[in-house]
Order: C-alpha cells, then structure tokens, then sequence
C-alpha cells in the first residue's frame, strides 16, 4: 500500500463523511471495504474513524439535529497554517465556511467555499496526520472537483493552495487539470458545465480504490437488496448512469481511458440512509 506520514501541502490528506446514521454507515463501509471503525467519541460530537488493515483512512460524523446539510463526504486539503489559507482563500474570491477550529491536540480545521463555490476542508494536522495509506483497495484513491468555473477554480487552487497544475485536455468537450507532485498527480479539476444539473452545486468528491469494480457494485447492490431498499437501488443505477455520461464513457474514448486508468474505482455516491 502507498503510504505516508505526512501529506505534502495542498494535497488532499482527509475525508470524512456526514452521515444521519453513523451505525448504518459503520456496518455498510464495513462490508463494502473491509473497514473497522472507533466507537464514536462524545467529546467530539460522535465523530469516529474508519481503518483500512489498522491504517486510518476516513472518518464520519453524526448528523446532528437541525442541520440542514445533505449527507456526504467531504475532503480537506493539508495545510501548514490553517489561518493564513482562510485568509488567502477570502482574498482570492472563496468564502471563509468554518473558522479556523483547534481540534484538541489532534490537529487544525477549517472550510471555505472556492471561487467556484465548492465547498472544501483544510487540515493543519497535530497528533492527527490524516490517512496514512492511499491509492489502494479499500482506501481513498482520487480526488476530484466538478466545477462551472474552471479557470477560476485552478487559479484559486494554486494561489490558495500553492498547486503546481498540469493541463490533461482543453477542448470544450473535456476540459480537465491535475494538481501534479513530482511525478504524482494527487487530485483532479473537470469543467462540469455541460452536466452538471441545473440548481446543483459544484463540488468535491472523492473515489474509493477498487481491484474489482464490477464485484464492488455487485456488493453495494446487494446490501441494499438484502434490506429491500428500492429507493437505495433506484439511485444507484441514476448515479452510474450519470457517472458513466460525466466522465465520457457513453462518448469520448479519449475522455474514457483516461479516466477509467485515474479513478480505477465507482464513487461510493450514497451514504446508507436509515
């Protein structure tokens, strides 16, 4: 497994997810990976950590009466001084979302809004470096913004964030850039323009690494058919269809094997619901 101590600054180094059920999501990622999870911690709000081997790997959150947040996961970016990077996200057209919070002695966090208006979390670590493995099975893998903006969102993401970027394609067809480290490409931007739906937010999302991704949606569907949850099922079949349209399976070979080679893995798009 790759894995590291520290993340260089920048890159993503965290994930978590949001979640109205934390039970539900321990047993259903449990099943789907091979994850174990930690009791979740009162102190913290309930929030708890998923392992991979004994290696963290993500984290989750209960979902707290009254917030009006849909469930998701979200992903924070390494930082060395959490202040100064909301200060430099407001000063290049991004909108301060949280404040820079100390987590015990575990770490820094924050969240903006991007010039594009995706929501993303930093991460200045303490004792809590963020996952220690990566890029394999059962971990998280790629890294990746769906934007209407794409020019200002790499802008912002280099002055914010200091990326070193390179062009992949820059046709109105498929327009993508990747943050670059030595010879690592860490995380991806797309020109969602032309599909995201209308009224639907930009954003960030994250994809779990797979050997087999065909067994791991047989697996995903069959949880939720075991609990007959037709609605479950329903919008997994709607998101491989528009995953399948996003990323140009259902047209540009170009745009496919690129991104089959990248991502290697379905976004686990939907959180269990109770």
């Amino acid at each position: 497994m790759p894995a590291r101590d520290t993340a260089p600054a920048g890159a993503p180094c965290w994930v978590d997810l949001l979640t109205s059920d934390a039970g539900r999501s321990r047993d259903f990622y449990g099943q789907l990976f091979g994850w174990t999870s930690t009791e979740p911690q009162e102190q913290f709000g309930g929030y708890f950590n998923f392992s991979k081997d004994g290696v963290l790997v993500a984290g989750g959150m209960p979902k707290q009466a009254g917030v009006e947040a849909p469930e998701t996961w979200s992903v924070y970016l390494a930082t060395d001084d959490a202040q100064k990077t909301l200060e430099a996200a407001t000063a290049h057209g991004g909108q301060i979302m949280l404040p820079a919070m100390t987590v015990a002695d575990l770490g820094t966090m924050g969240m903006v809004a991007d010039a594009g208006g995706a929501a993303i979390g930093l991460w200045q670590p303490g004792l809590h470096k963020g996952f220690g493995v990566f890029g394999e099975p059962g971990t998280p893998a790629w890294f990746e913004l769906f934007t209407r903006d794409h020019p200002a969102s790499v802008a912002f993401y280099r002055d914010v964030f200091g990326w070193d970027t390179q062009t992949v394609s820059d046709t109105p067809e498929f327009r993508y850039t990747v943050m670059q480290h030595g010879p690592d490409q860490l995380a991806g931007i797309m020109d969602a323009s032309a599909f995201l739906p209308e009224g639907a937010p930009a954003r960030w999302s994250v994809y779990f690494g797979t050997d087999d991704a065909d067994a791991s949606l047989a697996e995903f569907q069959a949880y939720w058919a075991a609990r007959a949850d037709l609605e479950a099922l329903a919008g997994l079949d709607a998101a491989r269809r528009s995953y399948a349209r996003a990323i140009g399976l259902e047209s540009d070979p170009a745009v496919r094997d690129f991104l089959v080679e990248k991502l290697r893995a379905f976004e686990a798009v939907s959180a269990p619901r109770p």
